[in-house]
C-alpha cells in the first residue's frame, strides 16, 4: 500500500518531509515527487503550492505515475464556525468548491457536468452543491489521529510557553464541510455568504475540493487534515509566518504520524 501525501506550501509539510527516510526524487512538470518510507510506511510527498489548479495537477500525477492506494492532504485553513479557534483541527468529512457558479445552466456550487442542467429541470433536477466526501475509513483514522495527538504528544513535540504565545491549551478537533477556492477568505461579508448558503461549514482552504474531485474520479480513497489558523474574517490576527513554523507544521506531523502508525 502506497500512501500519497499533499501539502501546499513546504512549511506545512516541512518536518514530514524531514523524516522521510530512504528517499528518492521525480521531477515531473517541474514538481519534485518524494517517494520513500515515512513511520514505517510507504509513501509519496509532493508541496503542490497553493490553489485548485496546483493541488488538482500534484493529485492526479500521484494516482498516475505513483500509483498512490490514497491520498491525504494537510496544511492550514481559515475558520468558518464561531466556535473554532486557532489551533483547531478540522477533519474534512466534505467538500465543495465555493467559487463554482454557472448560472442559469447549472445551480451555484454544483460542478458541470456533475450537477443535473438547469435545461433539463424536472423531478430530477437538484440545485444542492456538488459535495465530494472524505473515505469514511481515512476519516476515521485522521480524527483518532488527531485525538491521540493532542492527548498524548502535543506537549512532547511543542513547548508549553509556545503554545501558550497563541493561546493554545488544548486545540479542539471537529468534522465538517470544507469549502475551497481560489481566492483568500478576507471579509466578513463573504464569510457570512458562505455560512448562510452553505450550512455546516467548518473551513475555508485553497485545496481540498479539487483533490478530493481528483480522487473521486479516480475512486482513490481521500483524507483531509487542516489546522485552523485565522478565522477567515480576520477578526483575530497572528504571526502567520511563525504560526505555520512552530506550531502547524508540528500539528501535521504529529497528526500524519499517529494516523500512519494506526492505518
Amino acid at each position: 500500500m502506497r500512501t500519497g501525501i499533499l501539502g501546499a506550501s513546504k512549511e506545512e509539510v516541512e518536518h514530514i518531509l524531514e523524516d522521510l527516510k530512504e528517499s528518492s526524487r521525480e521531477t515531473i512538470g517541474s514538481r519534485d515527487y518524494f517517494a520513500g518510507s515515512l513511520y514505517g510506511q510507504d509513501v509519496v510527498l509532493n508541496i503542490s503550492g497553493w490553489g485548485k489548479v496546483a493541488s488538482a495537477s500534484a493529485a492526479t500525477a500521484m494516482i498516475l505515475r505513483f500509483e498512490v492506494d490514497s491520498i491525504i492532504f494537510c496544511g492550514l485553513c481559515g475558520g468558518a464556525s464561531a466556535e473554532l479557534n486557532i489551533g483547531d483541527i478540522i477533519i474534512g468529512s466534505k467538500f465543495v468548491q465555493h467559487d463554482i457558479d454557472a448560472q442559469p445552466i447549472f445551480a451555484k456550487y454544483q460542478v458541470p457536468p456533475l450537477g443535473i442542467s438547469c435545461f433539463k429541470m424536472g423531478p430530477d433536477f437538484k440545485k444542492e452543491p456538488t459535495y465530494f466526501k472524505a473515505d469514511p475509513v481515512l476519516q476515521k483514522a485522521a480524527f483518532q489521529a488527531a485525538q491521540n495527538f493532542v492527548t498524548n504528544n502535543i506537549n512532547e513535540d511543542i513547548p508549553t510557553d509556545l503554545l501558550k504565545q497563541f493561546n493554545i491549551i488544548k486545540p479542539g478537533i471537529c468534522e465538517g464541510l470544507i469549502a475551497t477556492g481560489d481566492q483568500f477568505i478576507r471579509s466578513a461579508e463573504k464569510m457570512n455568504e458562505l455560512q448562510s448558503e452553505l450550512p455546516g461549514l467548518k473551513g475555508v482552504e485553497m485545496e481540498g475540493a479539487a483533490v478530493a474531485q481528483v480522487c473521486a474520479h479516480h475512486a482513490v480513497p481521500f483524507a483531509c487534515i487542516r489546522i485552523v489558523s485565522d478565522k477567515a474574517d480576520h477578526s483575530a490576527v497572528i504571526d502567520f509566518a511563525a504560526f505555520i513554523k512552530e506550531i502547524a507544521s508540528y500539528f501535521t506531523r504529529g497528526i500524519v504520524r499517529n494516523m500512519l502508525n494506526h492505518l
